[in-house]
């Protein structure tokens, strides 16, 4: 059987496939693939830059080819490597040969083949291709996606800064608020989670073996290594702002102590802020999914669509219902990944790899979430009739005012006097006005009371929500 949308097993690849194109070359096993090799010709040009005698510079010639090998990497280099892996049965190793056979027919590449992979472990590949790997999907395509959320949020909250809403806490009416507010409380969450999660430092080492240097000292005991894997590391890399095209490095932050594998807590750290931000924007599926069940919202349709296969009349919340889905899956796999990644028998064991091999279906998932609260929050139309009407029927709101002017002006027991005609009855403008008509207190502030409705009673939030 062939694999296409249809036979996959996962989603991702099969029903959402196409709306994960921008997060397939760059999570995938090609994506992988490709920066190994960069790795690889990173350290291996570098190399060529120590000062060794044995490994003179290599000519702008043989800088240009290695540069085009990395730019071209195509799907058929890397079936060529997984052709080799067949026999190798080890997937760095074949990077190394596919590298090496790539150097034939050019001598002086030839000639330093034996510096591909030097003094290097498998994980000192693999841990920088992975931190690679984060640093494109994080920055170019999960936060683009989350903030373009969060910029729409922040569009509604400002079309709705002034819009009264009665608020529900504990699911009973409560003081009013504005649906602008309610969405700029969203947007300064959101953007609090956005920024710790652009704030990770992604860390790689490339100090061999047990993280000692032990193979490089063996070569050249005097070399500084440490300071070398530094700056292969920490250098920009090709394309990126101070960066030199003929030495590039890797624009990662240096991992000084490790055993074989990176510690793996920057991923930890980075997989729980993607959750944090997650969890912010479920809460918001579900506060939505209410809000569009009692009316506040309507949904703009689609020609065709179909709601119900019996029901013609339902409009249904499904984007964010299929938001709030899969930023749980999303979520389950992050929290293992950062509660499982840390932690390695010894000096190495092999259960991080396969793990690690799922990174991309965290972010798709949630890359898949944040796509269709795009598509959910643009089809949002606000229903204005029924949020009216919801908070004229709400006159015990006002209750809260009533008293707080009360104690104001020291009438006693304010609180209970309001409690007693409000908690748990139905309250009429009627009633309301003829209590604040019999109270003690200055007649101005009566006609400030009696001229309060629940939807004037909103208090800062059109500021505030204009201000986000």
């Amino acid at each position: 059987m062939d694999l296409t949308s249809l036979t996959a097993v996962s989603p991702l690849d099969g029903r959402y496939a196409a709306k994960l194109a921008p997060l397939r070359p760059i999570m995938s096993e090609l994506g992988y693939m490709q920066r190994r090799v960069q790795v690889e010709l990173a350290w291996f040009i570098a190399l060529s830059d120590a000062g060794f005698d044995e490994f003179k510079p290599l000519s702008g010639e043989a800088r240009a080819y290695l540069a085009e090998l990395l730019r071209d990497f195509s799907e058929a280099d890397g079936a060529a490597i997984k052709a080799i892996e067949k026999t190798t049965n080890h997937d760095v190793k074949a990077v190394e040969y596919w590298i090496k056979d790539k150097f034939e027919g050019r001598p002086e590449l030839q000639a330093a083949a034996e510096f591909v992979h030097f003094a290097c472990t498998s994980e000192d590949i693999n841990n920088t291709s992975h931190a690679l790997q984060l640093k494109a999907g994080r920055d170019t395509v999960l936060l683009p996606q989350l903030d373009a959320v969060v910029a729409k949020l922040r569009e509604l909250a400002h079309a709705y800064a002034a819009v009264p809403m009665l608020s529900r806490t504990h699911g009973q009416t409560a003081s009013p608020t504005t649906v602008g507010k309610e969405l700029a409380n969203v947007v300064v969450r959101l953007a609090s989670a956005r920024d710790r999660i652009a704030q990770v430092k992604l860390l790689a080492k490339m100090n061999g073996a047990v993280g000692n240097y032990n193979a490089h000292l063996s070569a050249w005991p005097d070399f500084d290594w440490e300071a070398f894997s530094r700056r292969v590391v920490e250098a920009p890399a090709a394309g990126e702002p101070g960066s030199n095209a003929a030495k590039p490095g890797l624009g990662l932050t240096f991992q000084p102590y490790s055993i074989q594998i990176e510690p793996h807590d920057y991923m930890a750290e980075l997989f729980d802020a993607v959750a944090r931000a997650n969890t912010i924007l479920i809460d918001l599926a579900r506060d939505v999914w209410g809000y569009i069940s009692v009316g506040y919202f309507k949904q703009k349709t689609k020609a065709g669509e179909i709601g119900s296969s019996t029901m013609p009349h339902k409009v249904n919340p499904i984007d964010f219902e299929n938001a709030e889905g899969n930023l749980g899956l999303a979520n389950a796999v992050l929290r293992h990944l950062s509660e499982k990644l840390p932690i390695s028998r010894w000096q190495r064991d092999l259960t991080d790899s396969t793990v690690l091999r799922n990174m991309g279906v965290a972010l798709g998932y949630a890359v898949l979430a944040y796509q269709s609260l795009m598509t959910g929050l643009s089809k949002l139309e606000l229903n204005e009739a029924a949020l009216a009407a919801d908070l004229d029927a709400s006159w015990e709101v006002l209750a809260e005012p009533i008293q707080t002017v009360m104690r104001r002006f020291g009438v006693p027991g304010a609180y209970e006097k309001l409690k007693d005609v409000t908690r748990g009855q139905a309250v009429t403008r009627e009633a309301l006005h003829g209590l604040i008509r019999g109270l003690d207190i200055p007649q101005p502030e009566k006609d400030r009371l009696l001229a309060l409705t629940p939807s004037g009673y909103i208090g800062k939030a059109a500021d505030l929500a204009r201000r986000v």
